[in-house]
This record gives C-alpha cells, structure tokens and sequence, in this order.
C-alpha cells in the first residue's frame, strides 16, 4: 500500500491569509499552481485558496447587444456601451485584488494524514471535490498532495 508520505510534496508553497489578492494570484502563477494552503503569521494552517475561487470574484458583465437589426442610435450608443462595460470590469478587477486571501479562502479544510493511504487521500478528493489535501500531522502543515501526486505514485 502507498502511503500519502511516500506520494506527497514536502515543500509546501503557501500564502499568508492577510495577503492580498493580488499577491496569492502571482504566487499562484508563478508557481504554475492552481491552489496553495494558506496559513496564518504562525504558520497554522488555516484555509485553502484556489484559482477557482479567485475567479469567482471577477463577475463579467456581457453588455446585452441587440445587433441582429439594429437601429441607427443603436450603432451610435455601442461604443459608449462598451466602454461603460469594460470599465465596470475593470473596476471590479481592482477592487477583487485588493481584497484579502481570508476573504475568499475556504476555511474548511480537508486535510489528510502523512499515514494514510494514498487510496484514502483519493477518496477524500473526489468525496470533497477538491484538487489538493493539506498534509498534516500533529497539527503541523507537512506537506501536500494533488491528484497529478497520486496518479504518479501509481506510476512509479
């Protein structure tokens, strides 16, 4: 049987819960990650963020266009309308990535410990719908397994 410890990451890329948006978003790019544990000024383990939920910020606005027999005045507001779009996305960019990581975090983690085996951590992932365990043990953040993690132990 193999175990998460045998299977997981121990170096453990993670971002501050007091980070800004902005900040987890470039941690999170420049590591070619999608979701990184997120700790408080101790080190505790205290929420995940993801990609996804950075995304959820970002509401785009479609403008509702009506090209299919448009009036004259119709093609004289267009541009207006789609300035007035873009800058409504752009403020709300803005504001998302000025927000904090605890803000959007999910503060409800699942998380699985270094014994347990990696069918169990898969188990946990599809149950939870989740890409990513927090490994821990004895409260401490040891480490982290993805579902590329599991896939390649089954491989080696």
């Amino acid at each position: 049987m193999i175990r998460v410890k045998d299977a997981m990451q121990t170096e453990v890329i993670t971002v501050k819960r007091n980070s800004k948006i902005h900040d987890a978003a470039r941690i999170l790019r420049e590591n070619r990650i999608s979701g990184a544990p997120v700790v408080d000024d101790e080190g505790k383990l205290v929420g995940v963020i993801s990609e996804g939920d950075i995304m959820r910020l970002i509401e785009v606005h479609s403008p509702s266009l009506n090209l299919l027999m448009p009036s004259p005045l119709d093609l004289l507001e267009l541009p207006v309308r789609m300035k007035h779009e873009y800058d409504e996305i752009a403020k709300g960019i803005r504001k998302a990535a000025m927000m904090r990581v605890e803000e959007i975090m999910t503060d409800r983690v699942v998380t699985v410990h270094p014994d347990a085996s990696v069918s169990d951590a898969a188990e946990l992932m599809d149950r939870h719908d989740i890409k990513r365990l927090p490994v821990v043990e004895d409260d401490e953040l040891v480490g982290i397994i993805t579902r590329g993690d599991i896939i390649g132990a089954f491989v080696k």
